[in-house]
């Protein structure tokens, strides 16, 4: 591993651009180094990369950020440093959204970033009661307070869409709720930027302010000088290092075809080429060594240090059903990237399908994740992503004909159109008419088929016999 950032090496483009990204060197038995997708996401076992920022079209955008997650291994001091990092932003965090809760209730003005920042940080350090916060960079700090803002710019940008739609009699409910609390229980996380002169070392160790030269487990060089690194503490006591970087589009080897994606349960995905995806059931597949470990961890008395052994081994079986999720979702994102020109996948209604009777089942699959990944991958790599929404009916078409045979139960994987006699796959049929709808979405837009529309007064109609 290169030890100069200078040194690290940019991403390689054409049909190795995707290798890098998604199939690092296998770890040794002390583990790799980790890799997120989403957005906060989180915990993997080998180093990746996920979308931060892709908000415009592929024929725009010329650069994306991206986060590059690896493992760290800091030494004992260094944990205590980082502890104490992390309750100090902890502490910073609550203490501003405690202020302005009390501005609220005391019907006050809102207390801004400059005034709230003055309060809680500066004239903080000077009281006995908050001085400790002067142990840990200033910058952590302010990042802390930074986050706050941030979530209550995205409630009241919310809050605002909601008034909006009710006001014109629709329905609508908040997606972002109100910034809450932070507790010392849930993954700790604190954010160093440029101002705090973060470096990577030539021994390949990253030097944190006031925690020290951490040991990094390198898989591969970052591509770019990293803008900032985000250090985060998991529920299996896992520390890792997240640098924000920017890199150009890469774009692939030009493909001339397309292929429909139907997402379910009992494979997990079919191909319009005639190819299914068997689904291995992360979850299911570590049930039984849950349960096994989640009734010893009942057993230890709460506070104890057996307890919070218990709970580690309980987190560290959910971290790697999590790894290997997302590995596989990375592996068959990657694969239909380099390998079609445009992709075709349907707008699945994951929230309503989760409180379904398949709620297990669809969680443990994790569409949302591996269409997320698909997206930012097309638009890094110069591919199509059509997404096809959720009501059309692909399930009930005949892929020959086009008729619609009606209303399927899930049990029903094989029937045969009473139209032209075919016999269909159930998913097969589905994944060739998401490919045929999202070519004419692709061609035609979004609104291929008119929607209904309210009769004029005096439009002609037909009237039935004998009414009056």
């Amino acid at each position: 591993m290169p030890g100069q950032v200078g040194e690290l090496l940019p991403q390689p483009s054409g049909g190795g651009a995707l290798q890098g990204v998604d199939h690092p060197p296998q770890r040794d038995g002390g583990g790799g180094n980790e890799q997120q997708v989403g957005v906060q996401r989180e915990n993997a076992v080998t180093a990746s990369v996920d979308i931060l920022f892709l908000s415009y079209a592929p024929s725009i955008l010329q650069a994306v950020r991206l986060r590059y997650r690896y493992r760290l291994d800091p030494t004992p001091a260094q944990r205590q440093s980082l502890a104490r990092a992390f309750g100090c932003a902890r502490v910073v965090y609550n203490d501003g959204l405690q202020l302005r809760e009390a501005a609220y209730r005391a019907r006050q003005p809102f207390i801004g970033d400059t005034e709230l920042s003055r309060r809680v940080v500066t004239l903080a350090k000077q009281t006995p009661q908050r001085a400790w916060l002067g142990e840990v960079s200033a910058v952590v700090l302010q990042q802390s307070l930074a986050d706050l803002g941030r979530a209550y710019r995205n409630y009241f940008a919310d809050l605002k869409r909601v008034k909006a739609a009710r006001a014109h009699s629709e329905q609508a409910k908040l997606k972002v709720r109100k910034p809450r609390f932070k507790s010392h229980h849930h993954q700790q996380a604190v954010r160093f930027t440029a101002n705090s002169r973060f470096r990577v070392t030539p021994a390949g160790r990253l030097s944190l302010p006031k925690v020290g030269e951490v040991r990094v487990r390198w898989s591969r060089p970052l591509p770019a000088e990293p803008s900032s690194v985000t250090v985060t503490l998991d529920g299996a006591g896992r520390f890792h290092a997240s640098f924000v970087v920017e890199v150009a589009e890469a774009p692939l080897p030009t493909a001339d075809t397309a292929v429909g994606v139907d997402l379910g349960l009992s494979s997990f995905a079919a191909l319009s080429t005639g190819e299914k995806v068997d689904n291995p059931r992360w979850l299911r597949q570590r049930e039984k060594a849950l349960r096994r470990s989640q009734r010893n961890m009942a057993r230890k008395r709460k506070g104890s240090k057996n307890r919070e052994k218990a709970r580690r081994r309980v987190a560290r079986l959910h971290v790697r059903v999590a790894d290997a999720r997302r590995d596989f979702h990375h592996q068959l994102s990657t694969r239909l990237v380099r390998e079609y020109r445009m992709v075709c996948v349907e707008t699945l209604n994951v929230a309503g399908l989760g409180r379904s009777k398949l709620a297990k089942s669809v969680h443990d699959a994790g569409w949302g994740q591996f269409t997320a990944m698909l997206e930012y991958k097309a638009g890094l790599y110069g591919r199509t992503l059509i997404k096809v929404d959720h009501w059309y009916p692909s399930s009930q078409v005949c892929s020959g004909c086009g008729r619609r045979g009606g209303h399927k139960p899930l049990t029903v994987r094989v029937w045969t159109c009473p139209g032209c006699g075919t016999t269909h796959d159930r998913d097969l049929n589905a994944a060739k008419n998401v490919l045929a709808e999202g070519l004419s979405v692709a061609a035609c837009g979004p609104d291929v088929r008119p929607g209904s529309r309210r009769a004029v007064g005096d439009e002609a109609g037909t009237t039935l016999a004998g009414a009056r």
